[in-house]
């Protein structure tokens, strides 16, 4: 399994973040926010920051979505997007794990399945976190060394 990147200074509702949003205007600022509070509801687990310009939000610290304004589109990016199932074909990028979805004013990309993405990375990431703990835990690591032993 890959090992997670984790942040530690997330909160459940960072100051950053909306400092971040303040700095922005007009309609792509409202489509980030409506993403990222999309994020925000994913479970009473998440946390935010604001991590290399843009706000991030984790699960135990292990970063799962994050939103991004540029000059003519909304970014709403998936930390291990590479292996999210992406029927509707929204994901774009070609990096080993992170993959994306461009937003516009005219962008036409359906609400549901952008959803169900972040969904499935909120889920993901948990799943990720809770195996991550299971590979970290003492006895684990005690029995994985009992069987590569010479």
């Amino acid at each position: 399994m890959t090992p997670l990147l984790r942040f530690s200074s997330g909160l459940e509702r960072d100051p950053a973040v909306d400092e971040w949003f303040a700095r922005h205007a007009g309609v792509l600022r409202e489509i980030a926010q409506h993403w990222h509070a999309r994020m925000r509801r994913c479970g009473p687990d998440v946390r935010e920051l604001v991590h290399d310009g843009c706000p991030v939000v984790c699960v135990d610290a292990a970063p799962f979505a994050y939103v991004n304004i540029f000059r003519a589109h909304v970014n709403v990016g998936f930390f291990h997007g590479a292996e999210l199932s992406d029927p509707a074909g929204l994901l774009e990028g070609t990096g080993k794990y992170m993959r994306h979805v461009s937003l516009t004013e005219m962008t036409s990309v359906d609400p549901l399945a952008l959803e169900a993405l972040v969904e499935a990375a909120y889920h993901d990431i948990r799943e990720r976190v809770k195996q991550n703990k299971t590979n970290d835990a003492p006895d684990a690591r005690a029995q994985a060394s009992l069987h590569t032993a010479p």
